[in-house]
């Protein structure tokens, strides 16, 4: 039983991108309190497996991946978590051109202390390092990761480490949805409601199928849903779509959330499991669904910040060496984007809002390295005392080369612990640069400019 509800929660964090807990606690308290023995083609019990019937269940910590995929990361369920959402096209299969490459990749973060999550679309075109494969575009980390067996958890794992390299964040979760499992499932909800701004040429999967949608506000079925989420065929073309799928996502968890699905998700709680476990991987475990669903259902939408990397501020439209239209990162642009949807400060829950600036640093307990970058000598040994008074770890040492300004480097995303010293030292967002390091032994660089040595709040 464990395992349908780890389905369906993973089924539902895919498909909507933020899932409603009132949704899984329903069906949770519905299933574990009945043995379902009676329901047609398929038994189950307590502690045993639906696939089996009569195996051991799968336990909380148990993720529905195959053997080879990323290992799940321990979540303490107050941690900021970023879940890379892709979906897959597996007609690339059918046509022979090997392992699918995502047609969708939507970066989702969640913030349990100031009750945030945002929403990043991430454009399949985007000419990357890939890592171990040189340059190419970002869809194809998966299928080459899949090709390739990437050791350190195929497909799925190149795709996070290709994306983390982008954004200079880490990932902490993937999951996978195939088409078919995203039209059964919209399906199995009743469709969604969609305004449509325009009229709209879409093209459902298969043949001879090509339908204009009109202007206004209409309930799509999941093929329509899908054709509607993927068409490129309009002026913004990718970005259009990211925007879309966007829209798309939102629908679904308004749907989702509204009170009258609860019995009809529960009646075909069996059915979405059968038709859903074959096209959903993911590394999250039960327990990890079951705290991100808790604290998806208390963001509001208003909350929820999205955003599309797309020209002309963080893209540039360039051709590949092979002659291709692709997408150039524009990288510190894009990662102000990121900061933006990821890491707005207006919006603190009460709880954070009560903390004092440095009380939220202290909380992050972060390593702070300050460098000596100007003519003063002792500098940084000062300004590490000074930062020490006010509660910051930090160590001293000298900068390679002169700066006129000084400037943060970020390694692991300690939001709070940036924005303080940002504001207690003057530093501009222009001088705050990404270095993501998973294996950093140090979070922030502070490297001291002339304009802290003319000019600081240092007794």
């Amino acid at each position: 039983m464990q395992r349908l509800l780890l389905v369906m929660a993973v089924a539902f964090l895919i498909a909507a991108g933020l899932i409603a807990y009132l949704t899984f606690v329903a069906i949770r308290d519905f299933v574990t309190s009945w043995e379902l023995t009676s329901l047609p083609g398929i038994t189950i019990r307590q502690g045993e497996s639906p696939s089996s019937g009569g195996g051991a269940v799968s336990d909380l910590h148990t993720p529905l991946q195959p053997v080879g995929g990323p290992t799940p990361q321990p979540w303490d369920g107050a941690s900021r978590v970023s879940v890379l959402i892709m979906g897959l096209d597996y007609r690339d299969w059918l046509t022979g051109e090997g392992a699918p490459r995502t047609d969708t990749m939507i970066l989702l973060t969640l913030d349990p202390l100031a009750r945030t999550a945002g929403i990043l679309s991430i454009p399949r075109d985007l000419w990357v390092n890939i890592p171990g494969f040189q340059y190419g575009r970002i869809n194809t980390a998966y299928s080459l990761g899949e090709a390739y067996k990437y050791p350190d958890g195929g497909g799925p794992g190149l795709a996070m480490a290709t994306v983390e390299e982008l954004l200079g964040v880490p990932i902490d979760y993937y999951a996978l949805i195939d088409f078919n499992a995203f039209i059964r499932f919209i399906d199995e909800i009743g469709g969604i409601k969609v305004n449509i701004q325009e009229p709209i040429v879409v093209d459902p999967l298969g043949d001879n199928n090509t339908k204009k949608l009109k202007p206004g506000v209409q309930v799509l079925p999941g093929d329509l849903a899908l054709a509607y989420a993927r068409t490129r065929k309009t002026e913004g073309g990718d970005f259009d779509r990211a925007q879309r799928q966007q829209q798309v996502i939102m629908a679904i968890r308004d749907r989702v959330l509204s009170l009258n699905m609860l019995p009809t998700l529960i009646s075909k709680a069996p059915i979405l499991y059968q038709e859903l476990s074959s096209g959903v991987r993911t590394n999250l475990t039960l327990e990890q669904a079951i705290k991100l669903a808790w604290l998806a259902q208390q963001i509001p939408d208003d909350k929820i910040k999205r955003g599309v990397i797309g020209p002309p501020e963080q893209v540039l439209l360039v051709k590949s060496p092979q002659g291709d239209d692709v997408l150039k990162p524009i990288t510190d642009k894009i990662r102000l984007l990121r900061d933006e949807i990821f890491f707005d400060q207006q919006y603190l829950s009460p709880a954070a809002a009560s903390m004092s600036p440095i009380d939220l640093v202290k909380a992050e307990a972060p390593r702070v390295t300050v460098l000596n970058g100007t003519t003063t000598p002792g500098l940084a040994a000062r300004t590490m005392e000074y930062l020490q008074s006010q509660g910051i770890p930090a160590t001293a040492g000298n900068a390679d080369q002169l700066y006129t300004n000084t400037t943060l480097y970020d390694y692991t995303g300690k939001v709070y612990t940036l924005k303080y010293l940002m504001d207690l030292m003057k530093i501009s967002p222009e001088r705050l640069f990404s270095r993501y390091d998973p294996t950093s032994q140090v979070d922030v660089v502070v490297i001291l400019g002339a304009d802290w040595a003319n000019n600081n709040p240092m007794p």
